[in-house]
C-alpha cells in the first residue's frame, strides 16, 4: 500500500507543481539526469551482480526477450500502415518493449501473490534492465543520431560516454574478480531516489490535454503493453510447459506499465516526449484494470 500511495504522490505532485509553476518548464532534465547518470547506474552495480543464473530461470529471462521482439515486430507492423517518423517509432518501440518491472511491478506482484513471491521476479526485472541498458539505448542513440553519415561512431561514442551502460556492464563483468557488496549500503540509498524522482519527473511532463492529439499512438503502446505483451509471455509458458508461480508472476510482470526510465531517456532525445510521459502515466492507471485481468485467467493455469 505504501509503494501505491508513493506512486500516486510523486506523479500528482508533479502534476500539480506543473500547473502552479513552481519550477522553470525545464526542471524535469535536472531530475532525469540523476535518475540516469547516478541513481540508474547505481541500480544496476547493486541488483545485476545478485543473478543467479541457471536452467530454472528460463521462464523469467526470456520473457522480456519474447516481449521486446514481439515490441519490435508489432512497431513494423504499425509503422508499416502508418508511416510514423524516426522519433515517435523509436518511443513506441521502446515504451512497448520495456516495461515497469520494479517499482510497479513488485508492489503489484505483493498485492497478488504475497510479499514472499517477488523473489520469482527479480530475475525479469534484471532481464528487463539489462535489455534497455544495452538495445534500448543503443536504438535510442542511434535515432537521435539522425542523418549522420557516420552513426556507428556516434553511437559508440554517446554509449561509451553514458553511465547506465558502462554500470550494466560493470556490474556483470567486476564481480567476477571483485567483491563489491561492501558498497551495497551506499548503493542502496542511490537507488531509493531513482522511482520516486522518476516519477516526479513524468508528473511534471503530463500534459492531459494532449491525450487528444496521442490517442492513436497511445491507443497502439498500451493496447501491445498491457494486453499483447502478456499475451505473448503466456504463449512462451505454455510451450516452454512452464507452471508454478515463477511462470505466473513472469507473465504477470509482462503486462507492467512501460519502463519509466526508457520514456525518460527517450524524451531526453527528443523522440516524441509528449507520448512518451502520457503512456506512462496512462499506464499506470490502466495497469491496476488489467493487472486484476490478468491475475484472474492466470489463476486457472
Amino acid at each position: 500500500m505504501v509503494n501505491f500511495i508513493l506512486i500516486f504522490l510523486c506523479i500528482s505532485t508533479g502534476i500539480i507543481f506543473s500547473k502552479l509553476r513552481i519550477l522553470p518548464s525545464d526542471a524535469h532534465k535536472s531530475l532525469n539526469a540523476w535518475v540516469l547518470y547516478i541513481a540508474l547506474p547505481a541500480f544496476s552495480l547493486r541488483f545485476v551482480p545478485d543473478i543467479q543464473w541457471g536452467l530454472q530461470l528460463i521462464m523469467p529471462a526470456l520473457t522480456p526477450i519474447v516481449v521486446w521482439c514481439g515490441a519490435w515486430c508489432f512497431v513494423w507492423l504499425y509503422d508499416r500502415k502508418k508511416q510514423l517518423s524516426s522519433g515517435s517509432r523509436t518511443a513506441l518501440l521502446v515504451t512497448c518493449g520495456l516495461g515497469n518491472t520494479a517499482f510497479i511491478g513488485f508492489p503489484m506482484i505483493a498485492a497478488y501473490y504475497g510479499e514472499s513471491e517477488v523473489h520469482h521476479a527479480i530475475v525479469v526485472d534484471q532481464m528487463t534492465f539489462i535489455l534497455f541498458a544495452t538495445i534500448g539505448v543503443m536504438t535510442i542513440l542511434r535515432t537521435s543520431a539522425g542523418q549522420s553519415q557516420n552513426i556507428p561512431a556516434l553511437i559508440i561514442k554517446k554509449i561509451s560516454r553514458f553511465p547506465p551502460f558502462l554500470a550494466c556492464l560493470t556490474a556483470l563483468i567486476v564481480p567476477l574478480f571483485i567483491d563489491i557488496s561492501p558498497i551495497n549500503s551506499l548503493l542502496d540509498k542511490l537507488v531509493a531516489t531513482m522511482s520516486p524522482m522518476a516519477l516526479f519527473s513524468i508528473g511534471l511532463q503530463l500534459k492531459w490535454g494532449a491525450v487528444r492529439e496521442e490517442w492513436k499512438l497511445l491507443t497502439a503502446g498500451l493496447c501491445y503493453k498491457l494486453l499483447l505483451a502478456p499475451a505473448l509471455a503466456l504463449v512462451l509458458a505454455l510451450v516452454l510447459h512452464s507452471t508454478g508461480n515463477m511462470a505466473k508472476i513472469s507473465v504477470f510482470e509482462a503486462g507492467m506499465s512501460s519502463h519509466v526510465t526508457a520514456s525518460l531517456l527517450a524524451s531526453q532525445y527528443d523522440l516524441h516526449p509528449r507520448y512518451c510521459s502520457l503512456v506512462v502515466g496512462m499506464g499506470i492507471i490502466l495497469g491496476f484494470i488489467t493487472s486484476t485481468m490478468w491475475y484472474i485467467i492466470l489463476s486457472y493455469i
